[in-house]
């Protein structure tokens, strides 16, 4: 079995850790893996690399990494290992982006993956072939070469992340505004925003962190956002919040109460939008309001079930979500679980959205899990029969959630341990 992986961040490393532990023949099952994976840019991690270039790179290509250099995470380190490569103890629980880059080089070393990564490949067409059983036929430009390549896989693994294409709002006189307007992807330091009245627009885990790291800089910043009640951070005193912005004149913004305030930028932090634009359209996914279907679980195509997307589901314990999905979806590619109908699976989808709109969550909020995310997890690991994730790690990413909404200038300060599969402790 060939399979193809697409990207070598987080996701990736996870999925070409599983399929090369599957490299070498099952005397069992007599049947073994060849795996490659592509990688677009000329090192491992995805998102967590960082530059200070924004734009496009030497290659013409956009820059993929959304990080800026102070960044620091906002989730503790106990939760963000993988579940059999834990990140080790220190004193310190909220990590540098340099020290999870670190543990990502440590990951792939440990398990020696960079043997399977093609470097600066770039993978521009994926589409299923007409052959039964079915194949894929993958396109990628070798870009120190500049010449492209076609491969035949049995599967594919889409991981090229969904923090790189920017989501921007569609704002009433957005081409009238006279100032600079830009999303937080190519953001990188505060001095880019000294002495301005800067609009931030979006109060995510992004726009808030940012709101509070530009105030250093700027001279006043307002925070817009569509919450029905004041966010209960404390802010510096340069900071506002207002309601949604409803229009942009030249140099102000229109606010959803009628108020209005002079600004020199806006500045977006709205999010990204799931993009995949190698897929071809026979691939049977599509985007959809940024709900990416049809897909069985967030994760499995159900027209084609050979291609996979893994880490769609966000406000998660990202790297062990993704390698709990990659051994969900091996159980069934190697033949010891059978997918179900597309009958089933698309009624699964259909039953999971409705659920959400009855919660009041529209589309582009259908991968979002949050507190549910231990059942999500646990609903992988009963269907394929797999080693389930801690409860633990659902427990305190949400005491990490609600102590960021309490007190976001010193949260990171917070230390925990875990201390068995379902508690923790703060130290």
């Amino acid at each position: 079995m060939r399979v193809a992986i697409i990207g070598a961040g987080a996701a990736g490393l996870a999925a070409l850790r599983h399929c090369a532990a599957n490299s070498v023949s099952d005397e069992k099952n007599k049947q073994s893996m060849t795996v490659v994976c592509y990688e677009k840019t000329n090192e491992i991690g995805g998102t967590w690399v960082y530059t200070e270039a924004h734009g496009f790179d030497s290659y013409g290509l956009p820059i993929h990494s959304s990080m800026y250099k102070s960044l620091r995470t906002n989730l503790p380190k106990e939760v963000m290992g993988f579940p059999d490569y834990p990140i080790p103890e220190g004193p310190k629980s909220y990590l540098t982006r340099t020290e999870i880059l670190n543990f990502l080089n440590s990951y792939c070393d440990r398990f020696q993956l960079r043997q399977h990564i093609r470097f600066l490949h770039n993978v521009i067409l994926v589409k299923p072939t007409e052959s039964e059983p079915k194949t894929w036929q993958v396109q990628v430009k070798d870009l120190k070469k500049s010449e492209i390549v076609t491969e035949i896989f049995d599967a594919v693994m889409v991981c090229n992340g969904h923090y790189f294409e920017p989501s921007v709002p569609e704002i009433k006189g957005i081409l009238i505004f006279r100032g600079r307007q830009s999303h937080s992807h190519d953001y990188r330091v505060p001095e880019a925003f000294a002495g301005k009245t800067v609009l931030v627009i979006g109060a995510g885990p992004s726009g808030m962190d940012l709101a509070l790291e530009i105030s250093s800089q700027a001279k006043h910043v307002i925070l817009s956002h569509h919450f029905k009640e004041t966010i209960q951070t404390v802010f510096p005193n340069n900071v506002v919040q207002k309601p949604e912005v409803v229009e942009l004149k030249e140099h102000e913004a229109i606010f959803k109460d009628g108020s209005s305030a002079a600004i020199d930028e806006v500045f977006y932090c709205t999010g990204y939008k799931y993009y995949f634009p190698f897929l071809d359209e026979s691939c049977g996914v599509q985007v959809d309001s940024n709900m990416v279907t049809p897909l069985w679980k967030h994760l499995v195509s159900i027209q084609n079930p050979t291609l996979a997307f893994v880490g769609l589901p966000f406000y998660v314990c990202a790297f062990s979500m993704f390698d709990l999905q990659v051994r969900f979806v091996l159980r069934f590619w190697r033949g010891e679980k059978q997918f179900p109908s597309k009958d089933i699976m698309l009624a699964e989808e259909a039953s999971e959205k409705s659920r959400k709109e009855q919660q009041g969550l529209s589309k582009r909020h259908f991968h979002m899990m949050g507190p549910a995310q231990g059942d999500y997890y646990d609903n992988l690991a009963d269907t394929a029969g797999i080693t389930p994730l801690p409860p633990v790690l659902t427990k305190l990413h949400n005491d990490s959630s609600t102590r960021f909404l309490d007190d976001l200038s010193h949260y990171r300060e917070d230390r925990y341990r875990i201390v068995d599969d379902n508690n923790f402790i703060k130290l």
